[in-house]
């Protein structure tokens, strides 16, 4: 490597002023021994010594696995290429669009030599079907899908290929915790593997009933209630809300219901279970709002109530003109 030898004594001003003209090389570190010291630089530099001395590159910091991919793919495909993944626990799933599929390999061990996690996977489906999974394709590291993710302090053992899960959803389970008072009795009607009423008992001395279609869903709530140091108490239901609910005798104080794309078809259970006065957290996918709230008070109407909307919000974007939105009413007697 070419280099400026220098006295050590005169190394950081000479640093300086070949940075300054821009003739150091900052690929490589500069070398210091004993009395001389060696500056690595782009070409012969007037009024210096020039030796050729053999030097440790610079370590480069990726800013985000993008950069991996200049030197494999056309600026037009890193265009196209959502850059965005989802991590849970030590497990990275990307979303890569149809006309990179080939070049799939390329982008996981990219992801994977990034983030340092220990699998990539890709997504091969849209959500789907009763238990909410979808396909996905390893792509790198080690094929395993188990995993534990914290969130705000709790720990959420899941496995990525059996249930739905999304990390996206953190800020808005720490919003309805915070809203959540002590001593509240709580139905989550699609709680997954736990994630509403893990964060929620962490913190508050609250009852929760979890229901969940899913076998595998409920098997991992019941591990997470077990890693998990609770406040509160979580009962966990396998099976349709519509029929599990019909043996539980008890309203609730709050119904939190996040199945975006089905939950208004169950609005007419969560009505008939609220108390007067009580909080259902509803959500659906819409591009604004007017749509659930006319879905909660017509819901509220034939069961010969009112809802009173306290909040409404969007919780993540699902494509440029819809969006997973939360509205938050307060259920009432007519």
């Amino acid at each position: 490597m070419k280099c400026v030898k220098v006295p050590l004594k005169q190394l950081n001003d000479t640093r300086i002023k070949l940075m300054e003209k821009g003739q150091m090389n900052m690929d490589f570190r500069i070398k210091a021994e004993e009395e001389y010291g060696y500056i690595p630089v782009n070409e012969d530099v007037e009024d210096y010594e020039i030796v050729d001395i053999e030097l440790e590159p610079m370590k480069k910091i990726v800013k985000n696995f993008s950069e991996l991919l200049e030197d494999e793919l056309t600026a037009e495909e890193i265009e196209n290429l959502k850059t965005s993944f989802d991590t849970i626990g030590d497990i990275v799933i990307l979303e890569i669009p149809d006309e990179l599929y080939d070049k799939r390999q390329i982008i996981g061990d990219a992801a994977y030599k990034f983030t340092k996690r220990k699998a990539i996977y890709m997504k091969k489906s849209a959500i789907k079907g009763t238990i909410r999974i979808r396909d996905l394709e390893f792509l790198a590291g080690v094929d395993d899908s188990v995993t534990i993710h914290k969130e705000h302090g709790a720990r959420l053992k899941l496995d990525v290929r059996e249930v739905y899960f999304s990390p996206r959803l953190a800020t808005e389970r720490k919003r309805v915790m915070e809203n959540v008072s002590a001593g509240e009795k709580i139905l989550d009607m699609f709680c997954g593997i736990g994630p509403f009423p893990i964060v929620i008992a962490r913190n508050k001395n609250v009852e929760i009933i979890s229901v969940d279609i899913n076998e595998s869903a409920i098997k991992y709530l019941e591990e997470n209630i077990r890693l998990n140091k609770l406040k509160g108490t979580i009962k966990p239901y396998c099976g349709d809300v519509r029929e599990v609910s019909k043996s539980f005798n008890c309203k609730f104080d709050r119904i939190i219901m996040n199945l975006p794309g089905l939950a208004y078809t169950f609005l007419d259970v969560a009505v008939d279970l609220i108390k007067d006065g009580g909080t259902i957290n509803y959500y659906e996918f819409s591009n604004g709002y007017e749509q659930g709230i006319k879905r909660l008070e017509t819901a509220c109407k034939n069961a010969g109530k009112k809802v009173e909307i306290k909040n409404c919000r969007k919780v993540k974007s699902i494509s440029p003109d819809e969006w997973h939105v939360a509205i938050d009413g307060k259920i009432l007697k007519n």
